[in-house]
């Protein structure tokens, strides 16, 4: 699990396909490595992966088949700047949300304009994934923990604050960016508790009223 606040911005070092899926070698600038061992999770660009092996100037890990095909991970080249998250700890400070590192979908940057000393992006979601989307909730875009602010269908804004423009990949962020989304996992799986043994019966428009009457959300 992660919180969505970024440790360091790292790089792409290398790439190998490996007949479908891949490995990166990332370099992973000014990120602590030392209390990471071989196994362990990082996030790169909200995606979760497994350190394979470390090395001088970060590590390595795999990216199947499955994360290249949901993620933006297929269209990373060398020199490509990712913002890293380290697994968190039982005493971490959940400054974010939490964040599995299982990316939803693709998201694409529609629209970059000043906002004060901020910048307001509005981004469009995969049509599946807005129903997840909530004014004043919370959303991961690229690894990063955001409090979504406008909501218009697939469309939503995001605020974001001159600290994370300094420190995170967002700073570069203009339209037409493809960005990696995951939404609140608590809705997810909220959706998955509603449809109980019929997982179908919740379509894309979402639950129906019926459904929350049935399980007590609304009075009827």
């Amino acid at each position: 699990m992660f919180t969505g606040i970024i440790e360091a911005v790292g790089t792409v070092a290398a790439i190998e396909g490996r007949g479908g899926d891949a490995w990166l070698r990332i370099a992973a600038g000014e990120l602590d490595l030392t209390d990471v061992a071989v196994g362990d999770s990082i996030a790169v660009s909200g995606v979760c992966l497994t350190a394979v092996a470390l090395t001088d100037d970060g590590f390595r890990a795999d990216v199947s088949a499955e994360t290249r095909s949901r993620s933006c991970l297929a269209h990373v080249a060398v020199g490509t700047p990712v913002n890293l998250e380290k697994a968190m700890l039982p005493t971490t400070r959940l400054g974010g949300h939490l964040v599995s590192g299982h990316v939803d979908g693709v998201g694409e940057v529609l629209e970059r304009r000043p906002d004060a000393r901020s910048v307001r992006l509005r981004l469009r979601a995969p049509a599946p994934l807005a129903r997840y989307i909530a004014a004043k909730g919370s959303v991961c875009v690229d690894g990063v923990s955001l409090t979504v602010n406008e909501v218009a269908g697939a469309e939503f804004s995001v605020n974001i604050v001159p600290h994370t423009l300094d420190h995170t990949t967002l700073g570069a962020f203009a339209p037409g960016r493809r960005v990696n989304l995951e939404v609140d996992l608590i809705a997810r799986y909220l959706e998955r508790l509603l449809a109980g043994d019929a997982p179908g019966a919740l379509d894309d428009a979402g639950p129906t009223r019926e459904l929350l009457v049935r399980h007590g959300f609304i009075g009827s």
